[in-house]
């Protein structure tokens, strides 16, 4: 099996594997929307529904999946709304076949509502008793984020591609160069803990009248405001209330540092970077010509010079800061 590979992963695989842990699959495998794993749902003889989810191989170690699975355990178990797996023999992420999988009990709910004041408050609630239990101690093996892996090796990578148009990579290679130059200095977090790591709508779920959260496939260690930014949208007046109204009910569970507000745009120019890498590095894998056919057309590679110039220019700007009333 080759780097990422998930050419082995036939349907007969998976249903190999759920039956040697014990599920009787009656309905067949529904594939849903992902492109990091492979993640299906499915029925059981009881009409019970279940979500499978295969690991992308070589993504992550053992245990760094197993300190993942451990951390949404303890999460759960303050009953805060998350997705655990079920266990096999005591274990939540299972092997079969070369590949690492775990189950979970399928859960309904509607997608958030990013102006909601109310699914805000509570979301925030939810989030400070994460990072309250996040803090109490590292990741061991999963890593940080940090300006090394998010932005240089994300440049590096791009730049090896072999997609970025001719005609297009200098101006490329020296927009990026400017966004790590400029980023480096700005990114200086003074703690870290235990995060989501990719906390944004798609995350996200209302159900049972509150947030539930979703896929802590990207936890690691990294700042606080890593979960708080990409659930910010509008103009920044808009972000300055949204921000507010989470943190309101966050700091009722967990101090916030406020001077990590600064850190925003660093960390958006970070996420543009490696979210492109990560594309790359996936190319080879025949879903992501077929979901992304636009990463490689000039167009693309055009208005993404343009995103970088603008973002050079957000990390210029003073940070966001709250509302005056709290």
């Amino acid at each position: 099996m080759s780097t990422f590979d998930f050419s082995t992963l036939s349907p007969d695989l998976m249903l190999d594997a759920l039956f040697h842990y014990g599920f009787d699959v009656s309905s067949g495998l529904l594939q849903l929307n992902s492109f990091e794993n492979r993640v299906c749902q499915f029925r059981d003889d009881d009409r019970k529904s279940w979500v499978v989810k295969f690991y992308r191989p070589e993504r992550w170690s053992l245990e760094q999946l197993n300190e993942e699975h451990q951390f949404v355990r303890e999460l759960a178990e303050i009953e805060v709304p998350v997705a655990e797996a079920v266990e096999r023999d005591g274990q939540q992420v299972l092997s079969f076949g070369g590949f690492y999988l775990s189950v979970f009990p399928s859960r309904g709910g509607r997608t958030l509502e990013p102006d909601n004041e109310n699914q805000l408050l509570q979301l925030g609630r939810f989030l400070g008793m994460v990072h309250q239990v996040g803090a109490a101690r590292p990741f061991l093996h999963r890593p940080t984020i940090n300006h090394q892996t998010f932005l240089l090796d994300s440049q590096q990578s791009l730049l090896q591609s072999g997609l970025i148009p001719p005609s297009l990579e200098k101006d490329y290679q020296t927009m990026m160069q400017q966004l790590c130059d400029k980023v480096g200095p700005l990114y200086k977090p003074e703690k870290i803990r235990r995060v989501h790591g990719d906390c944004h709508i798609g995350n996200l779920l209302w159900h049972d009248d509150r947030p539930l959260l979703l896929d802590f496939d990207d936890s690691r260690n990294g700042p606080a405001v890593q979960d708080l930014w990409l659930l910010l949208n509008g103009d920044r007046l808009e972000q300055t209330y949204q921000l507010s109204l989470l943190l309101e009910e966050y700091e009722q569970y967990c101090d916030f540092d406020h001077k990590e507000l600064r850190l925003i745009e660093p960390l958006r120019a970070m996420r543009i970077l490696s979210y492109m890498a990560w594309i790359a590095k996936r190319w080879s894998d025949p879903a992501f010509p077929k979901n992304f056919p636009w990463f490689s057309t000039d167009q693309y590679w055009q208005q993404q010079v343009r995103a970088l110039d603008e973002q050079l220019k957000f990390c210029d700007q003073s940070p966001l800061s709250l509302m005056p009333q709290w």
